[in-house]
């Protein structure tokens, strides 16, 4: 990331489509993984999808209540509006959050992985978590993941532990809030 740079965290609406359709289909041909994009690789149809967004930002209408509700929201780069990626905010944990998803998930776009917009995001969405009155936060990643771990120390994440989940292991990172 140049220092230049500024993100700028939005929600999504029906003007951003186009960007956010981009972003999808830059996963679908790499065959990589959307996590943290509240589902987006299930959606071909933009309007469902932010439907589904909106939906999960109020426990009265979440779709399913055993989940969380969660504030999506997409990070543009300010010098060129481009969507760098997407950051799913979970106001609070369940059972299964609390092992393996935490807080805060962040997807950066393919082609502008490691650059240092993931350390720039985890810390815009820690203030967001502040406005949400969280004061101590989980972020996790697979253990193999060398450049999420050390965004998340970064911005002082400490590693309480590490679990073995299915063939590989979660590392599970708290912050808290000044």
């Amino acid at each position: 990331m140049k220092t230049e740079d500024v993100l700028q965290f939005r929600k999504p609406t029906y003007k951003d489509e186009k960007a956010v359709m981009e972003f999808k289909q830059e996963f679908v041909e790499a065959d990589s993984s959307l996590d943290e994009t509240n589902c987006l690789e299930k959606y071909d149809d933009y309007s469902e999808w932010l439907k589904n967004v909106e939906a999960y930002a109020s426990y009265t209408t979440i779709p399913n209540k055993t989940h969380v509700t969660s504030s999506t929201y997409l990070v543009i780069r300010e010098s060129d509006k481009r969507l760098i990626g997407m950051v799913n905010i979970r106001h609070t944990l369940n059972d299964f959050l609390l092992r393996m998803g935490g807080h805060i998930g962040d997807c950066v776009r393919l082609t502008e992985r490691r650059k240092g917009y993931a350390t720039e995001i985890i810390r815009l969405a820690l203030e967001k978590c502040r406005e949400f009155g969280i004061q101590k936060v989980l972020i996790t990643c697979r253990k193999d993941n060398i450049g999420s771990a050390k965004s998340i120390q970064a911005n002082g994440g400490q590693l309480e532990n590490e679990i073995l989940e299915k063939e590989y292991i979660m590392q599970r990172y708290w912050i808290k809030i000044k």
